[in-house]
């Protein structure tokens, strides 16, 4: 209840604003008796409104703010870069939130690959307890992929390694620098090291790598503890569809050329830059319509034919103060700008008038940008 209706309600009990001092209601007609009634009733009702209506303004909504914060891993045990880890050591994670327990549990590996028998939690706290001990003088990378949950449902942005030795000191070997994603985001991107010596070909579905980095959102990474000296070759393992293993209609596995050599004099290389494509992303191509004629009807209009591949349809875009903008399959394409004066989005040759061709070998997820097309009369035929 407001302080003015407070005090309102107050004086109708004393005999209202118009009584006189000391006659109260006995001496008062009935019109008057029923007049205070009215009022006192009124009083009332303004009060009891007031009342709710303050109620409604105290305190935030039920519930609070919603979570739209990602979860961070804020710890681990034992730390990244620690040695002399027993073999019966059990790994922990800690993180800035409450995980939901599933997706964070999936989101866990272990490399080289050993069993892990339980997934414990306490509080934002998870342990892993391992099936068999842990190798003797072996490193090990633990790594937690961005799949990772809160219990809002926030996913991380972008996963964590955590490296470890069972000996007496980590290796001294890294391989460090940033790669460069085109048509898709770095930070699902793992960096598979082999150790050239050992010989073997590299298996995507056996996990046979000595070792593993992981991008960031920024792309940067770093694989470390490699044996030195130590020739190696990195293979890039973009899991796109988050579930850990390598589906060639879905993800990206592409191999770095360059074998790189570690050695005592240099155990460490880290400013490597690789550029990854994603060959299934498109290619764009953006540029500016010069339109020449006037009191020619016909929307302005761009279309682009595939002439490596028949099979697919032209794609026809609108020009929007004076720009177009093109989402195109990698591939060779032919663009042109055209008015539509039939409207029916097709372009006739020698009918309606158009630019002069533009052609180009498409890359996939490339950027072709400031592409003039300048629309004319048609030529006169023969």
């Amino acid at each position: 209840m407001s302080a003015w209706t407070a005090a309102a309600a107050g004086r109708a009990g004393r005999g209202g604003a118009g009584e006189r001092p000391g006659r109260g209601l006995r001496g008062a007609s009935a019109r008057a008796r029923r007049t205070h009634a009215r009022r006192t009733l009124l009083l009332a009702a303004l009060a009891a409104a007031t009342s709710l209506a303050g109620c409604a303004k105290k305190g935030p909504p039920s519930g609070g703010p919603p979570d739209i914060e990602p979860p961070r891993l804020v710890g681990s045990k034992p730390d990244s870069g620690a040695a002399g880890v027993t073999r019966t050591a059990r790994v922990s994670l800690s993180f800035s939130e409450g995980m939901e327990p599933r997706s964070t549990g999936d989101a866990v590996e272990m490399v080289p690959r050993i069993e892990i028998e339980q997934q414990r939690w306490s509080g934002n706290t998870l342990t892993l307890v391992f099936k068999d001990s842990l190798r003797a003088r072996t490193a090990y990378t633990l790594f937690l992929s961005p799949t990772a949950r809160d219990r809002h449902g926030n996913a991380m942005t972008a996963g964590r390694a955590v490296v470890f030795s069972t000996a007496d000191s980590l290796d001294p070997g890294v391989l460090a620098g940033k790669l460069e994603a085109r048509g898709f985001k770095p930070q699902q991107t793992y960096l598979w090291c082999y150790d050239v010596g050992k010989g073997h070909k590299p298996d995507s579905t056996a996990r046979d790598f000595d070792a593993i980095g992981l991008a960031d959102t920024d792309g940067r990474f770093r694989v470390v503890g490699l044996p030195v000296p130590g020739r190696y070759r990195l293979w890039a393992f973009a899991d796109l569809n988050g579930n850990h293993s390598f589906e060639p209609g879905t993800d990206i596995l592409a191999p770095v050329d360059t074998t790189l050599e570690l050695t005592h004099a240099a155990p460490v290389m880290d400013e490597l830059r690789l550029l990854v494509v994603n060959p299934r992303a498109p290619g764009t191509i953006a540029g500016t319509v010069v339109d020449t004629l006037s009191g020619v009807t016909g929307e302005p209009l761009v279309v682009a034919s595939c002439l490596s591949d028949t099979t697919l349809r032209d794609r026809t875009e609108p020009v929007q103060s004076n720009a177009y903008h093109l989402e195109l399959p990698g591939g060779r394409w032919r663009i042109r700008a055209f008015r539509d004066a039939d409207h029916d989005k097709k372009w006739k040759p020698g009918v309606e008038p158009s630019s002069e061709p533009f052609e180009i070998d498409l890359q996939p997820a490339s950027e072709v940008k400031d592409v003039v097309l300048v629309i004319l009369r048609p030529r006169p035929g023969p």
